[in-house]
């Protein structure tokens, strides 16, 4: 049986190389841009995500198809090559947690902390800066917000910064009561 830490570990391990690299070659911001890009496409394109996911592709196919979406997207040349360095280990699965965990490193050095946030509807300018005040009050670090709309919560709002969830949503309080009332 493989070792579990060791494939978690991936994602962090190549983002920190990239990182590293990107930093060195006073690219940070451009392959960063790269990255988010990327992310992007993955979240809108069946077809990338098959390709980077699936067995049935070679390394071969998946580093074509990788350089063409690089070419594409003008991507910086280290992010380019880093891309054909994925397909070559056999680790394009990984690519969604490389980026995240890229993000992660950047947002570090700039002294910011990622803030995942979910809400029943979109919440205004007015809100997100309310929002963003009170987080960097709890925490002490810059909030980077990135914001997701979720009716199921049905109202409220739930906050995810790092491993702490703060949880403020309606659906959350009415499954409480709904436990408390069950326990009575």
């Amino acid at each position: 049986m493989a070792d579990d830490s060791r494939a978690t570990d991936v994602g962090a391990r190549y983002a920190q190389a990239l990182f590293d690299l990107a930093v060195e070659n006073h690219a940070l911001e451009s392959v960063e841009a790269d990255l988010k890009g990327l992310s992007e496409l993955l979240r809108q394109s069946p077809d990338l995500r098959r390709l980077l996911l699936s067995p049935r592709f070679s390394s071969e196919e998946k580093g074509k198809g990788l350089a063409a979406v690089a070419e594409r997207a003008k991507v910086q040349p280290l992010t380019a090559k880093f891309l054909g360095l994925l397909a070559a280990n056999r680790r394009t699965s990984a690519l969604a947690e490389i980026v995240a965990a890229f993000q992660r490193l950047a947002a570090e050095r700039r002294g910011l902390v990622s803030a995942h946030v979910t809400t029943a509807i979109p919440l205004t300018d007015a809100q997100t800066a309310a929002l963003k005040s009170a987080l960097r009050q709890a925490i002490g670090k810059d909030p980077e917000i990135e914001a997701r709309v979720d009716p199921a919560i049905l109202g409220g709002v739930k906050v995810r910064v790092g491993s702490r969830l703060y949880d403020a949503s309606l659906k959350s309080r009415l499954d409480s009561l709904k436990y408390a009332l069950k326990r009575a």
